[in-house]
């Protein structure tokens, strides 16, 4: 099954259970019957006439998100590049001539700008763009003066998509709904007191793009320095959020130091001077995610240091709960950069939480009846059911929803607000021991081949098969991530860019078949949700709820079960 957005609505969420069975029969293998002349690549029509990027080109794309359909596109024509974040959108459903030419589907999984540069979705990009610029604009200048009139976070649309590169057709779409959002500086201030007076506001205009790591994240040059400049080009109300955490959190050695700089920026319309985002330090050394597969292969991963990272992980988790009362959900390694010193420092904390893999099932649960809720390809009465046990697990579930941002003490998590602060605190424990079995086993992730995203390094280990985790560790970790369930990957595997059953690889499958098997799964993981959070609901109101369910280690727990490890192998 190729990867798309109807596959993970048709495979990877939960929302598979209700959906019907594909009837697309398109087998995987190569033995599949000859297209037409029409359709065969040996038509010239069909075929894309180059893919050879211009001797000068306009553009760079540094990025990708949106499962393949948004590129973080930087103008280098320009001398000084302001982070307007125009991305371009492509659309999603396209014949698979096109996909395949264009590599669509390696695009879905793959984020970083080395391996994307090589894929013919980016040439074709630039090409496009470059193309775009030329005969749009009479010269840079003009091309510059439109770029810096746009909103923050304005689009490039590709309306269609062609192998030939002059019937494609851009459009420019301004982000006026993302300024209507923006708040100023005196109403952040009206709403969370006098904590934002020692930042400094910097002007937008004044920061210079370097490259664009992430979709929310740029580096940034401000007089000459380096900086992370953090800002979103939807959902506003996470970045405020994160904003206002950061600057009431008692620092600590393992966690993001407080912003450094406001970024405002004069609104296109009503003149309204909003906060756009803030700068961070720039740890420049890059994040556990891509170092820990290297140091493994350069066979340089040393114990000392798998200790030393896991000991300041939890003691970063534990600062948070007992000294700020925050929870903290966004627990994988590609929040945690390296410092100078190579200690780890833990970031983002716009509190939207982590993927399944990653999360623990008693937080899984409640996501699976959340993505239920929100899609709407569900039948009325399915959607309605989930909602209503959203709005029982959290009674403000419907203002969380709204884009406005509200000034929540808790964030917009609602699958983690749901429960109670010890109830966190074991989700904690949980992600913190896959977070520790990455670490020793040198991998980017607890899953290999992910659907979501492919890894420069990928492992053949998956979690909880262990290779160098010592013994001790090992049942450390075990206890840590108490009431693992199967995922998905059990049950189905991307290979390369195709989705297939984990025990049938070598087979002729079709879609239809992958599905299924989708639906099964889904349909024993919802009703074992449904059933778990029943069962605590009822046992909470008679008082007989144990909030350790799982009975995993409290966090100081984990803390000294490390030491007194590290002290055996020092």
């Amino acid at each position: 099954m190729d990867l798309s957005q109807r596959t993970v609505e048709e495979v990877v969420h939960p929302t598979a259970a209700f959906l019907p069975v594909s009837a697309e029969t398109r087998p995987y293998s190569e033995d599949v019957a000859q297209p037409s002349w029409e359709d065969s690549l040996l038509n010239p029509k069909n075929r894309i006439d180059s893919l050879d990027l211009p001797d000068a080109p306009l553009w760079r794309i540094d990025g990708c998100t949106g499962l393949g359909t948004q590129y973080y596109a930087v103008p280098v024509c320009l001398p000084r590049v302001p982070p307007m974040r125009m991305d371009v959108f492509i659309p999603e459903n396209q014949p698979a001539r096109i996909r395949d030419q264009l590599d669509l589907h390696r695009a879905f999984h793959t984020k970083d700008a080395l391996r994307l540069s090589k894929l013919a979705i980016t040439k074709h990009i630039i090409r496009t763009l470059q193309s775009w610029t030329k005969s749009t604009f009479e010269d840079i200048d003009a091309f510059e003066r439109f770029y810096k009139s746009k909103p923050f976070g304005s689009r490039l649309v590709f309306e269609n998509l062609s192998l030939d590169t002059g019937q494609i057709r851009v459009r420019v779409g301004p982000n006026h709904n993302l300024e209507l959002q923006l708040l100023s500086l005196r109403r952040l201030t009206a709403l969370w007191g006098e904590i934002l007076l020692p930042l400094q506001v910097v002007d937008f205009y004044d920061l210079h793009v370097v490259s664009v790591l992430h979709d929310s994240v740029c580096l940034v040059r401000i007089r000459g320095e380096l900086f992370i400049f953090k800002a979103l080009v939807s959902g506003t109300k996470y970045l405020y959020h994160e904003l206002k955490t950061l600057c009431t959190v008692e620092p600590h050695a393992n966690i993001i130091s407080r912003p450094i700089h406001l970024i405002s920026k004069v609104c296109s319309f009503g003149g309204k001077r909003a906060i756009v985002g803030f700068t961070t330090f720039y740890h420049r050394h890059g994040s556990l995610r891509d170092i820990l597969p290297q140091l493994r292969i350069h066979e340089s991963l040393r114990r000392e240091d798998q200790f030393k990272w896991s000991i300041q992980v939890a003691q970063a988790l534990e600062h948070l709960r007992t000294r700020s009362s925050i929870y903290y959900p966004d627990l994988r390694l590609d929040n945690l950069v390296m410092s100078k010193d190579d200690d780890v420092i833990m970031v983002d904390f716009e509190q939207r939480g982590v993927w399944c893999e990653f999360a623990a099932p008693e937080i899984n649960a409640i996501e699976y009846m959340r993505l239920i809720a929100i899609d709407d390809r569900m039948p009325r009465e399915v959607s309605t059911k989930y909602l209503e046990i959203m709005r029982d697990l959290v009674p403000d579930y419907d203002s969380l929803q709204e884009d406005k941002y509200t000034n929540p003490q808790d964030g917009y998590n609602a699958s983690w607000i749901a429960l109670s602060p010890k109830e966190q605190e074991m989700a904690e424990v949980y992600m913190l021991g896959r977070l520790m079995w990455c670490i020793f086993e040198g991998v980017s992730g607890p899953q290999k081949a992910a659907v979501w995203q492919s890894y420069r390094w990928e492992s053949a280990l998956e979690f909880p098969e262990y290779d160098r985790t010592p013994p001790p560790l090992r049942e450390l970790i075990d206890r840590c991530t108490r009431g693992t369930r199967p995922n998905l990957g059990s049950v189905i595997v991307r290979q390369q860019s195709q989705l297939l059953l984990r025990h049938h690889s070598g087979e002729q499958l079709d879609a239809g078949q992958v599905q299924a098997a989708a639906v099964d799964h889904w349909v024993v993981e919802l009703k074992w949700a449904e059933e778990f959070l029943r069962e605590r609901g009822r046992l909470r109101k008679l008082g007989l709820w144990n909030d350790n369910f799982y009975d995993r280690p409290r966090l100081q727990e984990v803390l000294e079960a490390l030491f007194k490890i590290q002290t055996q192998y020092a």
